[in-house]
């Protein structure tokens, strides 16, 4: 009976001959074992014949009825590991410029390709003298409000004037909104025409039918400015009536009241009269009360009452909103069409003894009341 195998630690004794099974006899003769390499030598492998405990990079895997070792390559130990002193592992940063630093970073790759092109600068915005800001922030008031506060026009018809180049200043053409200038030391010009801050003028006017709310006509109808005789300042109106409605109308040079005045958020409130065709039922006139859908557009509510009982009634109605023929396209849209309207109240001003056709300056009471809005 054969002796079984002595089980030895690899390396410290004679191995057994390669294909050789473990109870059986040997069928040829035993190759030599390559030596091992000594462990000063080869920090890599531990040696059989020393104690003391190298470094080490490779693991051994066993592999049944082999005699040799098959490495498996993993990561070298740092110094201070061999040492014995392992310092500990510095602290990685969530900075975007801080990751993949250190001695086991990868090198940077080069850069390729061209540089990315730096974003140009914005350019300053013309000043009021026509140059350039340089980064200094321009000073005085907006031209638009200048201009309205010369008599001009309104402020937004101000702003299509500028638009359209008519506008200079010191001589240049200005055609952008947000310049600003300083009356004081640059000279404004309108179609090369000076203009100067003029002092405030208020004027109530009842405008009769067939003339138009504005400074010009393209059609060559007359306009509101032809009943007004004897007054020096650009006055302008504020607001719009019909060509064919008539009442009271407020005109000023005072641009920035204007702008105030017709703003939506101020609801100036203003009342006019109506005559309709037949008296509309109690249903439509509480849907104008609760607020009337138009165009798909719903309105604001609007307080309205019978003036005058007839086959063809008068109504009174108060807007605090102004849409382009807002009362006669609300009651032609219910069949209730309008064949005459009056405005007799803006705001706080009214006055049943002005005749159409006639104008007046408003009082100091009035004026208060209207800065009070």
């Amino acid at each position: 009976m054969a002796k079984p195998i002595s089980k030895k630690r690899p390396g410290s004794g004679a191995a057994a001959p390669r294909g050789a099974k473990r109870g059986g006899p040997s069928k040829g003769p035993a190759r030599p074992r390559p030596r091992t390499a000594d462990a000063g030598a080869d920090p890599w492998v531990r040696s059989a014949d020393t104690e003391r405990p190298v470094p080490v990079a490779a693991k051994v895997r066993r592999t049944p009825g082999a005699t040799t070792r098959t490495p498996v390559t993993s990561r070298p130990v740092r110094p201070e590991a061999e040492a014995g002193t392992a310092a500990p592992a510095p602290k990685r940063s969530t900075s975007p410029r801080a990751r993949n630093t250190g001695p086991w970073a990868p090198a940077a790759k080069p850069r390729t390709g061209p540089r990315p092109a730096k974003a140009a600068a914005p350019k300053p915005a013309a000043s009021a003298s026509g140059l350039k800001a340089k980064g200094r922030p321009q000073t005085g008031e907006r031209l638009q409000k200048l201009l309205a506060a010369a008599g001009v026009a309104s402020r937004r018809a101000c702003e299509a004037i500028i638009l359209e180049g008519r506008v200079q200043v010191n001589g240049v053409t200005v055609t952008e909104l947000g310049t600003r200038a300083d009356p004081r030391r640059d000279e404004i010009t309108l179609d090369f025409q000076p203009i100067a801050r003029e002092a405030p003028v208020y004027i109530l006017l009842n405008k009769p039918k067939g003339y138009v709310t504005s400074v010009k006509d393209d059609e060559g109808r007359p306009t509101v400015m032809a009943l007004i005789h004897g007054v020096e300042a650009r006055v302008y109106p504020v607001g719009r009536l019909d060509f064919n409605s008539e009442g009271l109308l407020l005109m000023t040079n005072d641009g920035e009241m204007a702008q105030r005045l017709m703003a939506p958020e101020f609801h100036v409130a203003k009342v006019y009269l109506v005559k309709v065709h037949r008296m509309p039922r109690p249903e439509t006139l509480d849907e104008f009360r609760g607020g009337f859908r138009l165009d798909g557009q719903r309105l604001k509510p609007c307080a309205i009452e019978v003036a005058e009982k007839a086959e063809n009634p008068w109504l009174k109605v108060t807007l605090i909103e102004g849409k382009n023929q807002q009362l006669r396209r609300m009651f032609a849209a219910v069949g209730h069409p309008i064949s005459k309207l009056r405005r007799i109240q803006f705001g706080p001003l009214d006055d049943p003894a002005l005749k159409p056709g006639e104008w007046r300056f408003l009082n100091p009471q009035e004026l208060a009341a209207l800065k009070a809005l």
